[in-house]
């Protein structure tokens, strides 16, 4: 299914918030993609009846990249706890706690800090987004069984490379390291994203996504 306007993705969350338990929808899709920005325009439109929590908020801290070795791949699926974001989600899922508390990225220092979002056991909808939580490999199989519906948000390629260029150049980077990082490191991590899109329930293709 192709949905390419903003109020039928908000009707479908609606239904989602409304299905009487807790739900969560996934929203995923490359770097730069749009994902991030429909995540939020959804639960802003749901208010308290909605929690964003993205899985960005378990990158693997700068320090645990370089010990590991994979500080200049930061983005990869394998700088990422998978598993830590696997057992959120099943906390998350069964609703049986008062509140979870979920961690939060923070562009602006490039690190994960734990705790920033907290979830009621009341919130009907979650709405998770990232880049894999499509993906069949390691501990991200176990996301998308943890999904009760999934979206697959993309654009225009160019547009999305030029965005990611802009975004990373606004967080503190020059312009032509914005540029060698998005063309090696983003755009293997994107093709690895894009091969996942035909395991969305939903695939968004909007005109003004920012």
């Amino acid at each position: 299914m192709v949905i390419e306007d903003m109020d039928a993705l908000v009707a479908r969350a609606r239904a989602l918030a409304r299905d009487g338990g807790r739900n969560i929808l996934g929203i995923a899709g490359p770097p730069g993609g749009g994902k991030s920005t429909v995540a939020r325009a959804i639960v802003a439109e749901l208010g308290e009846r909605a929690r964003l929590v993205p899985m960005d908020g378990f990158h693997l801290a700068q320090s645990e990249l370089v010990r590991l070795g994979r500080r200049d791949r930061m983005g990869a699926p394998d700088t990422f706890d998978a598993a830590g974001y696997v057992a959120l989600l099943a906390r998350l899922k069964q609703a049986s706690e008062p509140v979870v508390y979920a961690p939060e990225f923070r562009r602006e220092i490039e690190e994960p800090i734990a705790g920033a979002i907290a979830v009621p056991r009341t919130t009907p909808l979650i709405v998770t987004e990232g880049n894999y939580l499509l993906a069949s490999d390691g501990d991200w199989a176990r996301v998308r069984p943890l999904l009760d519906e999934t979206w697959y948000v993309e654009i225009d390629e160019e547009l999305r490379v030029q965005r990611l260029i802009q975004r990373h150049i606004r967080f503190g980077k020059t312009p032509e390291y914005a540029r060698a990082w998005v063309l090696r490191s983003d755009q293997r991590n994107a093709e690895l994203v894009a091969a996942t899109a035909p395991s969305a329930d939903v695939l968004v293709h909007l005109q003004h996504v920012a």
